[in-house]
C-alpha cells in the first residue's frame, strides 16, 4: 500500500501499487507547479486510489484543457493530478509519498523544456515531449 501526504498533512491518501509509466517529467508545468527543475510522477488505477483524510482540502487547477493539478488548499502541496484523457488512472506527485517504494523512474519526458540549466545525468531514455503509450 502507497500511503502519501501533503506538507500539512492536512490530506493524505492510499493507493494500491505498482505504479506505472514512472517518469521524471521537465515540462514548464511540472516544473513551475513542483518548484524544482523536475517532478518524479507515475500513474495508479483510479479504482486503487482514495483520499484517506482531508478530501475538503483539495483544490483543483485545470492547467491545460482536461488536466486538473490537485493540491492542499491549505500548504500548497502539488499531490496529484486527473486527466479526461486518462479517467481510468491518478497521476501521483511521487514527492508527496510516506512510504518506500520498489521501482525506479522509467524515463525522462519533456527533455526539450529542460532549462539549459539542468543536466541529465543517468541512462534513462530521454523523450523531447510525451510518448505514446502502449
Amino acid at each position: 500500500m502507497l500511503r502519501g501526504s501533503c506538507l500539512c498533512g492536512g490530506v493524505r491518501y492510499e493507493a494500491e501499487g505498482p505504479v506505472v509509466h514512472m517518469a521524471r517529467c521537465h515540462c514548464v508545468q511540472c516544473r513551475k507547479a513542483s518548484g524544482a527543475e523536475f517532478a518524479t510522477n507515475a500513474s495508479v488505477d483510479v479504482r486503487a486510489f482514495r483520499i484517506s483524510t482531508g478530501s475538503e482540502l483539495i483544490g483543483s487547477f485545470e492547467s491545460s484543457p482536461g488536466n486538473h493539478r490537485c493540491f492542499c488548499t491549505r500548504c500548497g502541496s502539488p499531490l496529484f493530478k486527473r486527466s479526461s484523457a486518462s479517467p481510468q488512472q491518478v497521476r501521483l506527485r511521487l514527492g508527496c509519498l510516506d512510504t518506500e517504494l520498489d521501482q525506479q523512474p522509467q524515463f525522462h519526458v519533456f527533455v526539450a523544456e529542460r532549462p539549459t540549466w539542468s543536466e541529465i545525468h543517468d541512462a534513462l531514455p530521454q523523450f523531447a515531449t510525451l510518448p505514446e503509450r502502449k
